[in-house]
């Protein structure tokens, strides 16, 4: 049976972080788990979508060498593109996985959203939303789910402001969420631990 997958953007120049003092990678930069052991940002967020148990790829570039030995060692399927946007970056993907049954898109520095988020996200578009995604605060999160309708638009996506135009209020289901769905590591990562997520 098909289901909807999740696709971790992973693609950036992460460009806000180094601006605010982060070294490297932002995707790279170290957070400590609930026992205070750190873990590369992406990898605590693909664990998350692993756990999950759906349909998952990563889509970075050829050059993040670092990015592509990381989900390797987590058996993770990637995809390398070299985009000029986010749209872009999500449109290669969604047209590498055409026979998914709807798209999670989720940023790779947004460790602390949770397998569980995934999977609200997912059974929400298997019940039959066309787009579905968690807010906080009157804030939107990710991830953003779009179900198969959407397939032939995502894969025509281009630019840098991801699948935001596809976004319509009539036919968007928005599901509470909580503080870790807004989170990301636009800014160098502060020692908080994973802990404080809602498990």
């Amino acid at each position: 049976m098909k289901s909807p997958g999740i696709i971790i953007l992973a693609a950036g120049q992460g460009t806000r972080f180094q601006q605010a003092g982060g070294k490297g990678n932002k995707l790279l930069a170290l957070l400590p788990d609930s026992t205070g052991t750190p873990h590369p940002v992406l990898g605590m967020t693909l664990h998350a979508a692993q756990r999950s148990g759906l349909p998952l790829l990563l889509v970075t570039r050829p050059e993040y060498t670092a990015i592509r030995a990381l989900a390797a060692a987590q058996a993770i399927p990637v995809l390398c593109v070299s985009s000029a946007g986010s749209g872009e970056t999500i449109a290669a993907a969604v047209r590498a996985v055409p026979h998914w049954s709807g798209w999670l898109i989720q940023p790779g520095d947004m460790a602390w959203v949770t397998a569980e988020d995934h999977q609200s996200i997912a059974g929400a578009l298997s019940e039959g939303a066309s787009q579905a995604r968690f807010c906080w605060q009157n804030k939107p999160g990710h991830p953003v789910g779009f179900a198969a309708e959407y397939g032939p638009a995502l894969s025509e996506l281009k630019g840098d402001s991801g699948a935001r135009s596809l976004l319509d209020t009539a036919r968007l289901l928005r599901l509470q969420g909580h503080a870790g769905v807004i989170r990301d590591a636009d800014l160098p990562v502060t020692a908080t631990p994973l802990a404080r997520r809602r498990k």
